[in-house]
């Protein structure tokens, strides 16, 4: 067929046949019938002809970042606010090792990116070629599969098949490494309906029976808990929606990962807040104490189960997980789900709905206890509310979330890594999905501020806010120049403490407060810094310039950076510490009397 004669072909009149497309071309035609609205990316020698391909179209834009882990990481946000799968195409040699970091960090929050890397021509792979690397050697441990393409017939099949897997089953990076000719050279374009995966085939529908059984146990049980991660998120938003309809038809408590945030509105009375290291009390009470822990979609990853041999001690363990490699790999579980979030969680509804309920007296008994362990408040924190009294970082983020209401916008919150991350999961409210996007399983600091571009480009019309630390900030602090470009209006609001903020409390908590490197002695003014990146800088200094920051922050209609100096020795607590169990968590100093008054066993308030 006839390139510039295909209705869904927006590649260049100009451009010649099929027949005679080079592999750039093959590529753009790809993208476009993969559905591929937006790359992200960097150029360099290896990949000027796909650059040259991307000029002569108009259907894929393309945003210009200014380090190429940023660019992953601009696609993780996209992907993730989207449910589409994020594309990255940066050059060979420092072009491909810069987005390992990104890579890595999407791998492990399983998040869907096809990365396009540059590579020198076939004929010089292995004679240390200048901006040569073993990209797909490099990349074999951080992506979930990779390619280097050596065959211009292999090329088409090739792309399509790594959105296929970027997709299905547990989403992740895939790593295409294309070799300059392979791009200057005729190559034959197949559509994707003629170039199936050969094998791989994730199984996504449950077994009836397993779901059978976990909704039998689910009956019997008299100290429930739903423990949910980002598998539902991932299995799309009627997976959240029936999640939500399956908690309040049970009546169960439902707790959440960091990962997991917005599938179940966080200020639903039957959510009791994040688990794990700074997850609340009572979370992380109900998940030791619980008789039938229900995961659906997380992965018992270290900041959530603590001490293993610890971890929920009495309870019998159902595990829905789309991956089966996940089940029993971490936690021993009794009634195993393979298969999509999202169809499990229908399944349950249907078998809940076929049956009686659970007992809702031994039910209340649970809530009670609950409820006991909630009245400790254990987020809680104490803002003197004079004008010039210090910012507690805590109510900055309340305001921030309480102001971003009141504009009845739909509000996407990014975040960088560290304490600032945690208090934006724990005092930011999420009622959707797709609207929280962070670094879990990696914890990479400079994520967030490329990731909010990813968001924004996305989202055009939409609040997107990155809640930062100042450390955090400077990793990717370039990007300013990307919003810039593209007139993206991204809110950058910076919690300045002048420390790295979790380095400096575990110093304090674990290593006798020898502060060692944790202190900025050099930070830039932001303010100033914003101006210099064309755009707009505010500060709060104390708790009578906050909110009138805030609002002029939420009111401009373009980016704004928003530095907010606060307190300088928070700590972000509850804390679990490394190596302890559930029951054994630190808390604040007001709470801790409280939490006194409970048994070891966390029987009942006295």
């Amino acid at each position: 067929m006839n390139v510039a004669t295909d209705p869904k072909d927006a590649v260049h009149a100009d451009m010649p046949g099929s027949s005679a497309l080079n592999g750039a071309e093959v590529l753009m035609r790809v993208l476009q019938e993969q559905g591929v609205e937006v790359v992200f990316g960097y150029p360099g020698g290896a990949v000027l002809p796909i650059y040259d391909a991307l000029f002569k179209q108009n259907s894929v834009r393309h945003i210009l970042v200014r380090h190429e882990q940023a660019a992953v990481h601009a696609a993780e946000g996209y992907a993730r606010s989207t449910g589409r799968v994020g594309v990255v195409l940066v050059t060979s040699g420092p072009g491909a090792t810069n987005a390992v970091t990104g890579l890595v960090d999407a791998l492990m929050d399983s998040v869907p990116i096809v990365c396009l890397t540059g590579q020198v021509p076939t004929h010089m792979i292995g004679n240390d070629a200048f901006q040569e690397a073993d990209t797909t050697g490099i990349t074999r441990p951080a992506t979930k599969h990779n390619y280097l393409v050596k065959r211009p017939g292999d090329l088409a099949r090739t792309l399509h098949e790594a959105f296929y897997v970027a997709r299905s089953g547990r989403p992740g990076p895939v790593v295409i490494d294309l070799p300059k000719d392979i791009m200057v050279g005729p190559a034959p374009y197949a559509s994707a309906s003629s170039a199936p995966h050969r094998s791989y085939r994730p199984a996504s529908e449950p077994a009836r029976a397993a779901v059978a059984e976990a909704v039998a146990a689910m009956r019997r049980a008299r100290r429930p808990l739903f423990y949910t991660g980002g598998g539902v998120i991932n299995a799309g938003p009627a997976a959240s929606e029936a999640l939500c309809r399956l908690v309040r038809m049970t009546g169960f408590p439902c707790t959440s990962t960091l990962m997991g945030l917005g599938a179940y509105p966080t200020d639903d009375p039957l959510f009791v807040g994040m688990l794990g290291m700074h997850g609340t009390y009572e979370a992380n009470l109900a998940t030791h104490g619980c008789d039938l822990l229900i995961n659906i979609g997380a992965r018992f990853d270290d900041r959530v189960t603590g001490r293993l041999d610890a971890f929920s001690p009495g309870s019998t363990k159902i595990h829905v997980d789309i991956d089966p490699s996940s089940i029993n790999k971490i936690v021993q579980v009794d009634i195993p789900v393979v298969g999509d979030a999202g169809r499990a969680i229908a399944m349950m509804i249907e078998e809940w709905e076929n049956g009686r309920g659970s007992e809702r007296e031994a039910l209340a008994g649970w809530w009670r206890q609950i409820d006991a362990w909630r009245s400790i408040d254990s987020l809680g924190f104490k803002q003197d509310q004079a004008a010039s009294a210090i910012i507690k970082p805590q109510h900055a983020i309340r305001r921030l979330h309480e102001l971003a209401l009141e504009t009845g916008r739909d509000t996407f919150v990014t975040t960088e890594v560290g304490q600032h991350q945690m208090w934006a999961a724990t005092h930011f409210q999420y009622r959707k999905p797709n609207r929280w996007m962070t670094s879990g399983g990696l914890g990479t600091m400079g994520y967030g501020l490329p990731a909010a571009v990813g968001v924004q480009v996305g989202h055009p019309d939409a609040l997107v806010i990155d809640i930062a630390g100042e450390a955090s900030t400077l990793m990717n602090i370039q990007e300013l120049g990307t919003i810039a470009q593209y007139r993206l209006p991204v809110k950058l609001f910076i919690l300045n403490n002048r420390y790295m903020g979790m380095v400096r409390q575990w110093q304090e908590l674990l290593h006798g407060s020898r502060y060692s490197e944790s202190y900025s002695e050099a930070l830039p003014d932001f303010v100033r810094l914003a101006e210099a990146f064309h755009g707009t800088g505010m500060r709060a200094t104390c708790m009578g310039e906050l909110d009138d920051v805030i609002r002029a922050m939420l009111a401009h209609d373009g980016p704004v950076v928003a530095d907010i100096c606060v307190a300088q020795d928070e700590n972000c607590y509850p804390m679990i510490p490394s190596g302890a169990a559930h029951n054994e968590m630190i808390l604040g100093e007001a709470q801790a009397g409280q939490a006194a008054k409970i048994t070891d066993e966390g029987l009942m308030l006295v």
